[in-house]
């Protein structure tokens, strides 16, 4: 395989599995959320505002795992 093959490989694997991390990791981050808030209902609202947190900060941390990604094709 020549050079310029491998890197569209090597992009499109890792763009994968920076999707599929944040997808789980988003998914993790929403059940703890869902059991915190049914073990203790009153910490519902802090609950949900650290998860907002959390996942905004997972969602900019994916984003450049998808940038860095496309940036491998791009730069020589």
């Amino acid at each position: 395989m020549e050079l310029v093959a491998l890197k569209y490989i090597a992009a499109g694997i890792g763009a994968g599995l920076t999707v599929i991390g944040a997808g789980l990791g988003l998914g993790k981050i929403g059940n703890a959320a869902l059991e915190g808030t049914a073990r203790q209902p009153e910490a519902g609202s802090d609950l949900r505002s650290t998860m907002i947190i959390i996942a905004a900060l997972l969602e900019g941390a994916a984003r450049l795992g998808l940038v860095i990604c496309l940036l491998t094709l791009v730069l020589k």
